[in-house]
């Protein structure tokens, strides 16, 4: 299991784990949740209580994600298999993004 904090504007907005069997979840933290000033991170993961569960990397997080030779290059520099979405996710996201939400992993 690998775990992720998601980070809007530098706030920990939820968590977003990938389970042993290869699934995701994403969950709201619940002072996030409950601060009615807090908007939800992706229209596709609207705020609520719930755990969002998928057997892929959620649509939004995926497209976060370098494609072609940016990826290739980020992977070979890492030395992250080029199918571990996850990993480079984890490696990318960290700083240089499009929008306001980074990613910032749990040790």
């Amino acid at each position: 299991m690998r775990q992720v904090e998601v980070l809007y504007k530098k706030e920990a907005a939820g968590l977003l784990t990938q389970l042993d069997n290869g699934g995701f979840v994403f969950k709201y933290h619940k002072l996030w949740f409950n601060d009615t000033n807090k908007p939800a991170i992706s229209l596709t993961l609207p705020k609520t209580q719930q755990e969002y569960q998928s057997k892929y990397l959620f649509p939004f997080f995926y497209n976060m994600l370098p494609e072609g030779s940016n990826k290739q290059t980020v992977c070979f520099e890492n030395r992250i298999d080029t199918k571990d979405e996850f990993g480079i996710l984890i490696t990318t996201a960290k700083y240089d993004t499009i929008g306001a939400v980074t990613i910032k992993k749990i040790d």
